[in-house]
């Protein structure tokens, strides 16, 4: 259903007849959205949060950019090289916290069952709404509404009957978009969808997908649970599943996380000092940018690499008290690398992992739904 379009009696005894009511808001561009925001210079034109140096990574690009292939996490020699235009500036955390926080209380005026996923885009569960309104649909559009008028920056929403659904229809019509997935819609919805846009499912996921045959998720649903079990082990229920639209976790406000953290799989495999010290940066740069967009603070700090005989190696260090900023975390980055220079053999994959996060003082304890992820 696009943008206002208007909803039947019916659609809404639907909605409201034993299913939740999910909205998922995702800010456009919510970085690069700001800086263009605060300063009407940068409207219009390819821009890019981030380091401009060789050693930069790309944390976010205006859609301006993105037209270009410029997308966060790419190394920057590679954004200017597809976008000789691309302006570089740097990030300004605080400000984005800022408007998160404008875009909470937005949030909070009509549920109170809101679960952030990090400073741009939460779940939110309208089953029971504050104001009363009773739609989905309307309380999305208000709270658009909402967002433009408070911090003139735009947010696009999905609205369906669960988590997966509703995150993948904040995605369908960006930027500036609404998309509602009715009930009974779901599993005729995910059919068509390139397997790449279910969540969890990354680049490498997706080649091995492709390569046993899996394009859509029509595909997908066309196996049943034992080849998927053969083939995929413990993420297998979670694709049976979210082939058909099914999705039962519940929105939850007190959300924790274990780990915040990014690797890197290289085109060729790596063994130089030098080369090693250098991508250690871009992994810095990379995940120190994930740490700040889930606000998360944690003790522990573990390296990970993967061998070209695909043995994996890890080490990590733990600190007493929590790491709250990116010289603390890159510094122990280097140490660890340090500790295991020279290395036996070359790797093909590094990574960086922030754990023992901390929530107002107190250890996060882990979620016992916590969904895996196919790297």
């Amino acid at each position: 259903m696009s943008d206002g379009e208007k909803r039947t009696d019916d659609e809404e005894a639907g909605e409201a007849d034993g299913l939740r009511k999910i909205i998922h808001v995702d800010m456009d561009a919510f970085f690069a959205s700001v800086e263009q925001r605060d300063n009407p210079e940068l409207r219009g034109k390819p821009v890019a949060v981030g380091g401009s140096s060789g050693r930069g990574v790309v944390a976010a690009a205006s859609y301006e950019a993105r037209k270009f292939g410029v997308r966060s996490a790419m190394p920057s020699v590679t954004a200017k090289r597809k976008c000789p235009d691309l302006i570089f500036v740097k990030s300004r955390f605080d400000a984005y916290r800022e408007v998160s926080q404008q875009i909470r209380a937005i949030f909070r005026h009509h549920t109170d069952l809101v679960e952030p996923l990090s400073l741009d885009e939460a779940y939110l569960d309208v089953t029971e709404d504050k104001l009363g309104i009773g739609s989905a649909t309307r309380i999305a559009e208000l709270i658009r509404q909402e967002i433009r008028a408070k911090t003139r920056l735009t947010a696009s929403a999905g609205v369906s009957y669960n988590k997966f659904l509703a995150k993948i229809a904040s995605d369908q019509n960006k930027p500036d978009g609404l998309c509602v997935i009715r009930p009974g819609e779901g599993a005729e919805f995910v059919s068509t969808l390139p397997i790449r846009r279910f969540h969890g499912v990354g680049p490498k996921g997706a080649e091995k997908m492709a390569r046993l045959g899996i394009e859509t998720g029509g595909d997908l649903a066309a196996k049943d649970i034992e080849w998927l079990r053969a083939h995929f082990g413990s993420f297998a229920d979670y694709l049976y599943r979210a082939a058909r639209g099914i999705d039962l976790r519940p929105v939850r406000s007190s959300r924790t996380r274990k780990s915040v953290g990014g690797e890197r799989t290289f085109s060729r495999d790596l063994s130089s000092g030098s080369e090693l010290r250098e991508t250690m940066e871009e992994i810095i740069d990379i995940v120190w940018g994930y740490i700040e967009r889930a606000e998360a603070k944690g003790r522990t700090v573990t390296l990970k690499m993967k061998y070209n005989d695909f043995t994996i190696f890890s080490r990590a260090k733990t600190v007493d008290t929590p790491i709250t900023d990116r010289e603390t975390f890159a510094g122990i980055g280097r140490a660890l690398l340090e500790e295991v220079l020279p290395l036996p053999m070359p790797i093909r994959l590094m990574g960086l992992t922030l754990s023992k996060l901390e929530r107002n003082g107190e250890a996060e304890k882990p979620r016992p739904d916590a969904q895996l992820s196919l790297l």
